[in-house]
Order: C-alpha cells, then sequence, then structure tokens
C-alpha cells in the first residue's frame, strides 16, 4: 500500500508485530492493537491473505507473513508561524508498507532442549 499517512517509524513498530507470525495470529493481533494504523496495516495483510489464497493456490492455515517491509515516502512540509516574524517547518510524512506471506513446510523441527535450573553443565 502506498502513501499511508503516518511516518515509517510508527509504522514498522506495527509491522514489527506481526513479521513471522502465523496470518491468523498476526490478523488477531492486529484486530486487537490499540495503534491507529493497526486496521491498515490489517486490511493489506488480508488482501495478501486473499491473493495467495486465489492467485497462486496456497493454504490459507500455513501461510506465515514472512516478510514486512516499510519505506518512506512523500513529506508533506507545512510552516508554523512563530514569534517575531519567524517561521518553523512542520514535516508530515508518509510511508509504503509491503506484507509478503508464504506457505510454512511441514518439516518437524526439534524442540529445544534448555535447563532451567542454575547449574552448569
Amino acid at each position: 500500500m502506498s502513501n499511508i499517512r503516518i511516518s515509517p517509524r510508527k509504522l514498522n513498530l506495527v509491522a514489527g508485530l506481526i513479521r513471522n507470525q502465523p496470518a491468523a495470529k498476526a490478523v488477531a493481533t492486529l484486530t486487537f492493537s490499540k495503534r491507529r494504523i493497526a486496521q491498515q496495516v490489517k486490511k493489506v495483510l488480508e488482501s495478501a491473505i486473499a491473493n495467495a489464497e486465489n492467485n497462486h493456490q496456497l493454504d490459507v492455515d500455513r501461510l506465515v507473513v514472512s516478510r514486512a517491509e516499510v519505506g518512506k515516502s512523500v513529506v508533506m512540509r507545512r510552516f508554523h508561524a512563530r514569534g517575531r516574524g519567524k517561521s518553523a517547518r512542520i514535516e508530515k510524512w508518509f510511508s509504503h508498507i509491503k506484507i509478503v506471506v508464504s506457505e510454512r513446510s511441514n518439516e518437524v523441527v526439534p524442540p529445544v532442549v534448555s535447563s532451567a535450573s542454575g547449574e552448569a553443565a
């Protein structure tokens, strides 16, 4: 999605919530997020899921958010009048977001065994 009216730093915080997550969990995370931009990111994610299902015949239950890229777009510059005839520049940043979903493989990864005790091995 192009030209979203939010700064890339703020959008990247929301994109970081869904990176490497299963698609269903990512949608649930965005649904209950308190950030304003989460609803627009959710729309982009649902569009990516629908494209994977309809255009590429991938299984929706095995989809994972493999990439969530955020980039800079245009900057809208305004000015704010200050005292003694001076002005200050206000920059309103826009962003791009790109979400890529892929199908997770059926490989079973063995669990990592870690000791919870304080003993040295």
